[in-house]
């Protein structure tokens, strides 16, 4: 493990047996947690987190080989990018641009609101930055995927990362048995609910969950609309990669300030070398490719499906790789601020996704 708390790894950790063995746990954690995922109650967790929560409950319990975790490692790391990549097939380009200005007018006005608020409290509540981003991302984009998709471009480490994924998990939990309960009683059309979830819940699970009162129409658009949200995980990806590549030259340029005039100006050029590379990462390169390969409509459907499957298959290996590697301790003493965070970020989500969709007319 290096300072970051991050794992790196190294080729000596490539012994088939060992290696093999600790991707084959983190597969079936993941097959287990999707067939929990199956089950009424925990459906609305989704797949992801389960696989974190029973990583964490694995090794809280009976503990985790350390000639595996080179395969565990591996399915945290580079699974983790490949199912991100795979995603991007669970969106049309096309249906989004269809939707209409004021769908695509309340997916974003409710991203940018909940990005700047959910952070702002993490750092009023004094919560690590990088944790705050990625709490803040994960509430208002897509979840779990969205803090496994955000957390390489902000370098945070495994810990955060599973922090993160599970606390926006959890709190989405909630928000749809909340949302649930009380839809015959917003005075919301179906359509109206539809939108109102999809712009406001934060897992595709949640979402799914949360429309079945609304029927087919209803869940049709809360759908549509929880997947503009994930297309606007490329935008903010990247932009989140210009800040934190400046905000890395920055502390590079006070620090060879201090060391002198000569080393300043090594630093500056090496910063202008720097700021000339792009901070697009290739899995969020891929994500967006495979979304317009399916736009495109060149796969056939049922392949596409499979794809989707797999990528969630992936995603969730990597949630309990991440998991495996979770010190219950660590966990607990890291997560009572992005729960609070998050909670009151996504209260006023909520209440600003039901005055959206009344004030647009979509009510």
């Amino acid at each position: 493990m290096n300072r970051s708390g991050s794992y790196q790894i190294h080729r000596s950790d490539y012994r088939f047996g060992s290696f093999a063995g600790g991707i084959a746990i983190t597969l079936i954690l993941a097959v287990a947690a999707k067939y929990m995922a199956l089950l009424p109650v925990l459906g609305m967790m989704g797949q992801l987190v389960l696989a974190i929560l029973l990583g964490i409950g694995l090794r809280a319990v009976a503990g985790v080989p350390e000639q595996t975790m080179a395969g565990v490692r591996f399915s945290g790391k580079r699974l983790l990018r490949a199912g991100i990549i795979l995603l991007g097939m669970r969106l049309n380009l096309g249906d989004i641009v269809q939707a209409g200005p004021k769908v695509l007018a309340i997916a974003a006005i409710n991203l940018v609101f909940t990005l700047f608020t959910v952070y702002g409290l993490a750092r009023w509540l004094k919560m690590e930055r990088r944790l705050g981003l990625l709490t803040a991302c994960g509430t208002a984009i897509c979840g779990a995927a969205t803090v496994a998709a955000i957390a390489p471009q902000i370098k945070a480490t495994d810990n955060e990362t599973a922090v993160g994924a599970a606390t926006v998990a959890i709190l989405g939990t909630i928000f749809t048995l909340v949302y649930t309960i009380l839809y015959p009683y917003m005075g919301l059309s179906a359509s109206g609910y539809g939108i109102f979830t999809g712009a406001t819940l934060h897992e595709v699970a949640h979402v799914i969950a949360a429309a079945i009162p609304a029927g087919q129409q209803g869940s049709d658009l809360a759908i549509l609309v929880k997947l503009t949200r994930v297309a606007m995980l490329v935008p903010v990806a990247l932009i989140l990669g210009l800040i934190e590549g400046r905000r890395e030259r920055k502390l590079h340029s006070r620090m060879k300030l201090s060391n002198g005039a000569e080393d300043d100006c090594a630093a500056g050029t090496e910063g202008n070398r720097e700021g000339k590379k792009l901070p697009v990462p290739w899995f969020i390169a891929g994500f967006l490719l495979m979304s317009g390969i399916n736009t495109l409509g060149v796969i056939p459907q049922q392949l596409a499906s499979d794809m989707i499957t797999l990528a969630y298959l992936l995603l969730a290996m990597a949630m309990a790789g991440l998991g495996l590697g979770i010190d219950l301790k660590t966990f607990s003493s890291m997560g009572r601020k992005p729960v609070i965070a998050g909670f009151i970020g996504s209260v006023f989500m909520s209440l600003l996704g039901i005055g959206l969709v009344h004030w647009l007319g979509l009510s």
